[in-house]
């Protein structure tokens, strides 16, 4: 049986991509699609990739709109404006799947370290449900309400997490350092977006006490059973999609790449969007956003090095699909009961 899904905040990068990926999607119909800025225009003026494929209209928000016409609907609103939102809709019996960060937390008081902001219904965060199902397929099946993780966790949690389980790091250690395209920005332009501004960078930014570092080591602590802290930098660099977590950590003893294969197979053999990449040839012998673009894959690779007792993880993704909206969807499917590969079983291209 299809559900009826709403997206909230259609307009944006992850809100086309949500869109792109639901309406080819078996299980579901999409009967609304909101904006601010373009109520009244078709889909496609926006998101010209959808042309014929789509006569949806842009609507404005009508929680009254959403809880009639919708069994679930999708938040791609900025941090801070959905709380309130899925309050109203759950309370209805709606199912969200929130892509923002209003409900990652399961302690209200992070919001305060680092978005410097009090949750309005702090309640809520304990029916919520991170949306990461290599972590949490059980508890996804049973959500009212899925946070989905932002996109650089993702890809450092994946690659984090086996390590992370195995209890052999030194948990005060860990350094994520992540670069990511364009698209990450979303479509507020600013001077930094700019193509003049943007084209050719390896640009820092947020080299300490990046937001996201929270949600990282809150799933990381919870994996290793203690608490786990993490050292975050991130850059800008010269794609439009994609992003690449190359982790640091430090072991307590001496470790082999047999072990690393092992641990990272026992946890991912069975993930249907996990590929262990680290190879003897090729060209993309450890993992790279490049091949990765347009799917739901997360590539994730490591290096041993004994000089200083150190394992190099890597985890690449493409920021819109498995950092945002394929995921997103994959949520949808565990959610709804059917298999989780539904409308995200493809490959990349290449090249591209």
């Amino acid at each position: 049986m299809r559900k009826k899904v709403g997206i909230v905040g259609a307009s944006g990068f992850v809100g086309g991509e949500l869109l792109r990926l639901l309406l080819y999607h078996p299980y579901a119909e999409v009967t609304t699609a909101t904006s601010r800025k373009y109520v009244g225009e078709y889909v496609f003026r926006v998101h010209a990739n959808l042309r014929k494929l789509t006569d949806l209209v842009f609507t404005p928000l009508d929680v009254k709109k959403l809880t009639e016409n919708c069994d679930v609907v999708f938040l791609a609103v900025p941090h801070k404006q959905s709380a309130k939102l899925t309050a109203q809709l759950v309370e209805t019996g709606i199912k969200v799947i929130d892509l923002s960060a209003d409900f990652r937390f399961k302690d209200p008081h992070m919001y305060e370290v680092w978005y410097n902001w009090k949750h309005p219904v702090p309640d809520l965060l304990k029916e919520a449900v991170y949306g990461l199902p290599e972590l949490h397929r059980g508890e996804i099946k049973r959500a009212n309400i899925i946070a989905c993780p932002g996109c650089m966790p993702t890809a450092a949690i994946l690659a984090l997490a086996p390590l992370a389980r195995s209890g052999i790091i030194d948990p005060e250690h860990v350094v994520v350092d992540v670069k990511i395209g364009s698209s990450g920005a979303g479509t507020s332009p600013s001077l930094a977006t700019m193509h003049a501004e943007r084209f050719g960078v390896v640009r820092p930014y947020s080299p300490a006490g990046h937001r996201h570092t929270g949600e990282i080591e809150q799933e990381l602590s919870a994996l290793a059973g203690r608490p786990v802290k993490v050292a975050m930098s991130a850059h800008a660099v010269n794609i439009v999609r994609g992003i690449l977590a190359t982790c640091h950590v430090y072991v307590n003893r001496e470790v082999k790449l047999v072990e690393l294969w092992r641990m990272y197979r026992e946890m991912y053999a069975n993930e249907p969007f996990i590929r262990i990449v680290k190879d003897r040839k090729g060209v993309y012998r450890l993992p790279d956003p490049k091949v990765v673009v347009g799917t739901n894959f997360c590539d994730v690779g490591f290096e041993v090095d004994p000089h200083v007792n150190r394992v190099v993880t890597f985890g690449a993704i493409d920021n819109l699909m498995k950092g945002a909206a394929g995921q997103a969807i994959q949520c949808f499917n565990i959610l709804i009961g059917v298999d989780e590969k539904t409308g995200l079983d493809f490959c990349g291209f290449h090249p591209i």
